[in-house]
């Protein structure tokens, strides 16, 4: 006979003369119930402060699209539902200029721009995060202090350096220059960098992996939030630059959508006649994607935000 018994019968100290003795497997432990949060008024202020925000940062962009669903004499009446509503304006912007260039353009620029300084940026970050040279804070300290210098202090130079090389008028000094990185975003890859545990990357090391093997197939998969909002933020940045591509950009062939919407305004101004329902229809065909890329990534961009700042 088999006696069952649990591991607290002080009948397990002794052996019983019955027989041997099986204990009892625990049983399974019951999940808890998440908390429910309750509903308090105090909370009632915030939700409404935190609407009207909302509201007040949505506005523009419900605007834009109402006034581009809308003939011109109606554009600035202020009706958020069109009193006549027409979608010719989304056909007719197509052949009144050559929107498709400029977007494709822009796509490329923005394409070609945001992944060079993503993998430069982490290149840099990782040289700085995992090797051990002299001086190494005091040219990190120099890297840092270059995000100091205003813009116009470098624009001329850098417009003199490709002058030389030839390439202005051309796309790729709207992206070109981002392969040698950007101190912002160096730091921010740095910090993430610095959190992971330096054993990782040396236990790769004595199984015989390359610095670049342990850079490319272990660092960037462990800070891939880190490079998505660095993704993300230089595709604003590139998708909504105007100043570069008035320094470099010539022809309407090579115009970007920022350009491209300068260029609209300047030719619609001229006499007096102004065809508002272009622009504006112009303006959301260039905001959608930003706002559409955002959606898609929010997940990956909070994450990125919260854990750069636990770190």
């Amino acid at each position: 006979m088999t006696r069952v018994l649990s591991d607290a019968d002080p009948e397990l100290r002794e052996p019983h003369p019955s027989g041997p003795i099986e204990l009892a497997a625990p049983g399974p432990r019951r999940p808890r119930a998440p908390r429910r949060r309750r509903w308090s008024w105090r909370r009632l202020p915030l939700y409404a402060f935190l609407a009207l925000a909302a509201i007040a940062f949505a506005y523009p962009l419900i605007w834009l699209v109402s006034a581009s669903l809308k003939p011109r004499g109606e554009v600035f009446d202020n009706r958020l539902i069109p009193q006549t509503l027409t979608f010719d304006n989304y056909l007719q912007v197509w052949t009144q200029a050559p929107v498709a260039i400029w977007l494709l353009n822009t796509v490329i620029v923005t394409v070609l721009a945001a992944s060079a300084v993503t993998l430069s940026s982490a290149m840099v970050a990782w040289g700085f995060a995992h090797f051990r040279f002299p001086f190494r804070g005091a040219l990190f300290g120099l890297v840092l202090a270059t995000m100091m210098l205003p813009a116009a202090v470098t624009m001329i130079p850098t417009f003199l350096i490709w002058n030389s090389l030839g390439l202005v008028g051309t796309l790729v000094p709207m992206w070109a220059h981002n392969l040698f990185g950007s101190a912002f975003y160096i730091f921010l890859i740095r910090q993430f960098l610095l959190a992971l545990p330096r054993d990782w990357f040396d236990a790769a090391r004595i199984d015989g992996a390359s610095q670049w093997t342990v850079f490319w197939r272990i660092g960037l998969p462990l800070i891939r939030p880190a490079l998505v909002v660095t993704f993300i933020f230089e595709v604003q940045a590139v998708w909504t630059d105007l100043m570069r591509s008035l320094i470099y950009l010539r022809g309407s062939s090579t115009f970007t959508l920022p350009r491209g919407l300068k260029s609209l305004v300047d030719a619609f101004g001229f006499g007096g006649e102004w065809h508002w329902e272009t622009i504006v229809t112009a303006s959301v065909i260039a905001t959608v994607p930003i706002v559409v890329l955002f959606l898609i990534a929010q997940r990956h961009f909070v994450r990125g935000i919260s854990g750069g700042g636990l770190r």
